[in-house]
């Protein structure tokens, strides 16, 4: 019997060190509670953090606001004058109608991006003929700008901010490097709403201006569904990293809308160092539009010469509407864009190559391209 209890009590004794033990490695408190509080801490801030919330703490601080003004003169009729005559008739008989001058001053707004020190990147339609700059930061300070260097053909513009730093500025990233489907950050001032943040995804990466009916602009856009607004001119289009890939200049509206549009940082980045050095861009030029034209029996595609401007280079040279482009120096062409970036590699006032195929025939023309301004001196 005393064996018997002796046992037994040996058993029990197991048993509650068992159950002590067990009831030790499932209690939470027995961590240390120091080192949970830190962990939980940890993966709340990283929860609460998304990737767009820490691309705009890298580059948001760049983007500013440009309020503009300029001068816009009109005239109207002389308050003296007791008659009104139509503009023909006024020429048929040399009459000559009394005006008096008119001038008021329209004020603008756009977004622009601080890349350097003091030097603020925007696009050309936001300050062009503004005679008056004020550029706003987020942190509330407020600079006078001048404007360096513009250049239509492509919509950019670069601020010199007239005031002593620290500067924010952003960082620049590799548009060549952007795939369709990855993420796309606008960020801008839209009805002078400061530093206000969309996100969508990059659509298209070669989206020809042309094909938005748009032929004073000599460029191929970033095509995204990040809403862009107006105001939204000149801002960034960031990465996921915070990195400027473009620089925003477009949307287009209507039914199905969503198409916005910036320009890639590559081309930019090539514009701006003419800009800062020159003052002006060089647009290498021969004088003719291209047509992509797709062959029906084996579904190539060509490039063919739709129109050829008088005494233009290519008119010199001999190449003839309808002329099928096949190389220019040593880059074979696939699509029109192909043939404007070896000009633009070519330079101007050096002789490019180009293989033709005319009646079946291949032809080498040399071609001498000009810079745009001085294709209407040519004629």
């Amino acid at each position: 019997m005393f064996n018997l209890s002796k046992r037994i009590l040996k058993t029990n004794s197991l048993f509650y060190i068992s159950a002590i033990i067990l009831g030790l490695s499932l209690n939470p408190k027995s961590f240390s509670s120091t080192k949970k509080t830190k962990l939980d801490d940890s993966l709340i801030i990283n929860e609460s953090k998304s990737f767009i919330t820490k691309a705009i703490e890298k580059s948001g601080s760049s983007v500013v606001t440009i309020d503009t003004q300029r001068l816009i003169k009109s005239k109207k009729l002389s308050r003296n004058s007791n008659i009104l005559i139509d503009p023909y008739f006024e020429r048929f008989f040399g009459l000559t109608i009394p005006y008096e001058s008119r001038e008021r001053i329209e004020q603008g707004q756009g977004s622009g991006v601080i890349i350097d020190n003091g030097i603020v990147l925007t696009n050309a339609h936001v300050v062009n003929q503004s005679e008056k700059l004020i550029v706003g930061l987020k942190d509330g300070r407020k600079f006078s700008g001048k404007v360096i260097g513009q250049d239509m053909l492509t919509d950019l513009a670069v601020i010199e901010l007239k005031g002593k730093g620290p500067w924010p500025k952003a960082r620049l990233g590799n548009s060549d490097e952007i795939k369709v489907g990855d993420w796309a950050i606008a960020v801008g001032n839209p009805y002078g709403l400061e530093n206000t943040v969309t996100l969508g995804i990059i659509s298209n990466l070669n989206r020809n201006v042309s094909q938005l009916g748009i032929y004073d602009k000599k460029i191929n856009l970033i095509q995204t569904d990040a809403a862009i607004n107006p105001g939204n001119s000149g801002g960034p289009l960031l990465n996921s990293r915070g990195e400027v890939i473009g620089i925003n200049t477009l949307i287009r509206s209507g039914p199905g809308a969503g198409l916005s549009f910036a320009i890639p940082i590559n081309k930019v980045k090539r514009i701006v160092n003419q800009l800062l050095v020159n003052g002006k861009v060089i647009h290498p030029m021969i004088g003719i539009s291209l047509i992509n034209e797709t062959s029906v029996n084996n579904n190539n595609l060509k490039v063919k010469v739709g129109y050829v401007v008088p005494k233009s280079p290519a008119d010199k040279s001999g190449i003839l509407e309808n002329d099928i482009i096949l190389k220019v120096e040593k880059e074979y062409i696939y699509k029109s864009s192909d043939v404007v970036d070896a000009i633009n590699k070519n330079g101007v006032n050096k002789f490019a190559n180009i293989l033709i195929e005319r009646n079946n025939r291949l032809l080498n023309i040399k071609v001498k391209p000009i810079d745009i301004r001085d294709l209407s001196k040519n004629k």
